[in-house]
This record gives C-alpha cells, structure tokens and sequence, in this order.
C-alpha cells in the first residue's frame, strides 16, 4: 500500500524567488537560487544547515561541475563560482546588445553541456519585455551556441532518458514543447529552417517544435520542471497553486499535487533514493495580505509519498576552477 502524498516546507528562507533546485549527490545537499535575493544556498537535510553565497546580480541558476565549483547564471553571464572562497568569476556573457536581460532557468543535458536562457526586463513577477529573451548553450570548452531567439521568458528545461527529446518551455506561451535532439552535437531538431553563423555563436530555428501540454488558465504559467524516472514530466505552475505530472507521449495530466503557496517555480528529485521531490517557490510580489495568508511562500517543500523516482542530475563537463 503505497503511503499518502506529503507536502512539507523544509527550507524556510522567505527567498524573493526561490528557483533552480538541484540534488547534489556526493554532499547529499540541497542546492538551489534566490534570483532576486541575489543569493546560491546549500541545504544539508541532515543537520538541517544553510550555507550561502552571494552575486552582485540576479543569479538565475547554479549547477554543479566535474571539476569543482559551480557554473552560475550571474546577470546576463555563465559565471564559475568557487563555494570555498565565495568568489564568482565571469566564463562568458549573452545578450550583449540588450543589457537589461538576464539568464534565467539552466540545466545540463546528458553530455555535461549546459542550456540556459535569458529573459527581457521584468516590469513586474511574470510581466517582461517580449520576445527579448534567447536560449544558449555551454559546451565544456566554453563555446557558445545559441538556439532559439524571440523569447519571452526561458524557463523549465530537461532531456529524455535516451537524450533523443529536449523539453522546454517558454512561459507566456503557456506551453511545454519538445524538440527532437541530437545528444552527440547538442543540437535540436533535425530540420533546419534558417542558420545564421556569426564567430562562434549560432542561430537555428527548428521546425520539429512541438506542443506536449497545455496549462489552463487556472493553473497559471508553466515555470521550471524534471523528469521522473519513468519519463513522465512534472511542471512547476506559477501563480498556480501547483505541480503537476504530465505524460509527454500522451500529452494526459496524471498528477496534481497542491501547494500551499501559489508561486511555485521549479523542482527537482533527491533524497537517498531520488524519491523526494524538492519545490521552490516566490513571494516577490505578494501582497501583505496574501503573505499572512502564505506564511510560507519562498519556502523549499518536500513532496513524499508519490510513488516515482527521478534521475540524478549531469554535471556541466567543464573545469571551470582551474588556474591559468
């Protein structure tokens, strides 16, 4: 008999935009982003410890790499972070011509590469400039690659098991997309419709875009998001209320899960056994009155109890600490 679904706030840091949780294997930790507190934290479940380190610009995501350190979405570049020493090192910068965006959602894809994208400025949580934002590429080597442009915001990504689908979604189009994807040259889609190479930065637009899901009005905008072991995808729903589970092949919603909170923006599966599922969350732009009523918005929860397990993350392949 299979033990009810528990949803618990495990890290209660208030954070501004609590975003990009990622399990980290060999320290058992908790890592994860306050974008606009401008902060990366460490959480132990284990002594229950926070460690912290800050940027001098929105910090969109950080993942580990297999040299040590971090990778890091500081402002508009891939920055290294060395957690011993606090120190944050730029690698490479986007968007160079549209100073105020920002990267937003990463994730590295099965080869170590690491995928991000950026986003126009705010006005307001959720309201951006259009079609500002781009979604980039890092190969171990620093090469930059840039895949999609005419983004709004750039937002929750992952791969398949067999590295042949790349899931994406672009928030205010309300949707999760798939492209087919080629692991060996990260690469998406098979059919190029205009390819533009300027240095070492190249534009694609693919026509093997595809719809997988669609969110309804009531379950607000699809944000971050991880695929469970078996395939199935769960999506974070800002201003929903939510996260859901969705078949990708089907296209059928198998799962909701409510939250106490109503911005719920990324998730990622850990524990011992990749069974937890850890949610971040946003009070930025809250009311007060909705914050006595969300006494743990910003909060990281714990889902238990679903049943599925997820896969452990890559780490970008680069050695991003290594001396000169």
């Amino acid at each position: 008999m299979m033990s009810p679904v528990k949803v618990e706030p495990v890290v209660n840091l208030h954070a501004l935009v609590g975003e990009g949780p990622v399990w980290e294997e060999s320290e058992q930790t908790l890592l994860f982003v306050d974008i606009m507190g401008k902060k990366i934290h460490r959480w132990n479940p284990t002594t229950n410890q926070i460690t912290s380190c800050s940027t001098d610009a929105p910090v969109g995501f950080a993942v580990p790499a297999r040299g040590g350190g971090y990778v890091a979405g500081v402002g508009r570049t891939f920055s290294a972070v060395d957690w011993s020493t606090g120190a944050v090192t730029s690698l490479v910068t986007v968007d160079d011509d549209k100073p105020q965006n920002r990267l937003n959602d990463g994730k590295v894809d099965p080869a170590g590469r690491l995928f991000a994208g950026t986003m126009g400025l705010e006005q307001s949580p959720g309201e951006v400039q259009r079609k500002q934002g781009s979604l980039f590429s890092v190969d171990s080597d620093l090469t930059l690659i840039q895949h999609l442009d005419q983004v709004d915001i750039s937002n929750g990504l992952d791969w398949s098991s067999d590295g042949k689908l790349f899931f994406y979604v672009d928030s205010l189009k309300k949707t999760l997309d798939v492209f087919d994807y080629d692991v060996a040259t990260g690469r998406m889609g098979t059919s190029p419709r205009r390819q533009l190479v300027q240095s070492a930065v190249c534009v694609t637009q693919f026509d093997s875009r595809r719809v997988v899901f669609e969110l309804k009005d009531e379950e607000g905008l699809p944000d971050g998001l991880t695929l469970d072991a078996d395939g199935k995808i769960w999506i974070c729903c800002y201003n929903g209320w939510r996260v859901i589970q969705v078949d990708p092949h089907t296209g059928v919603r198998l799962q909701t899960v409510a939250l106490p909170v109503s911005k719920t923006t990324s998730c990622c599966f850990g524990g011992p056994h990749y069974s937890d599922l850890y949610v971040t969350s946003a009070s930025l732009g809250l009311s007060q009155s909705d914050l006595r009523v969300q006494t743990f918005a910003g909060a990281t929860f714990r889902i238990s109890g679903l049943g599925v397990k997820g896969r452990p993350p890559v780490e970008f392949g680069g050695n991003v600490l290594k001396k000169n």
